[in-house]
């Protein structure tokens, strides 16, 4: 897996750039649950209780709210079956596995953050 860890500091320009990019990501995916819901969701679809019961700890309410702002910015998509009583499924749509890296990266540094935090208790 590539790192960023070896690499040359930007330089200012860069640095501005990339501060302009990182705070436009981070208004999109901030919040304790969108990036879970979308590890969640990102190999298949799901519904809104098998939701809730993998994100543990997350109210009706805030599922709600974070799927909806999810569809809002093209990370799932909700669909919607004619059944009876009616299906509605979350799934990722193409767009959401661009962040497959990030998440990748995240998950790493949570790891050995976690790991670091431990060593200190």
């Amino acid at each position: 897996m590539k790192t960023t860890e070896n690499q040359a500091l930007p330089s200012h320009s860069e640095r501005q750039s990339s501060l302009k990019n990182v705070i436009d990501a981070m208004y999109i995916l901030n919040g304790r649950w969108k990036l879970p819901l979308i590890l969640c969701l990102i190999n298949n679809p799901k519904r809104f209780g098998e939701l809730q019961r993998e994100m543990e700890g997350i109210s009706p309410k805030v599922l709600s709210n974070e799927l909806k702002s999810l569809e809002l910015n093209f990370f799932i998509e909700r669909k919607v079956y004619p059944t009876t009583p009616v299906t509605i499924t979350y799934e990722a749509t193409e767009y959401t596995r661009t962040l497959k890296n990030v998440l990748s990266e995240l998950s790493i540094w949570g790891e050995q953050h976690r790991n670091k935090f431990k060593e200190t208790l």
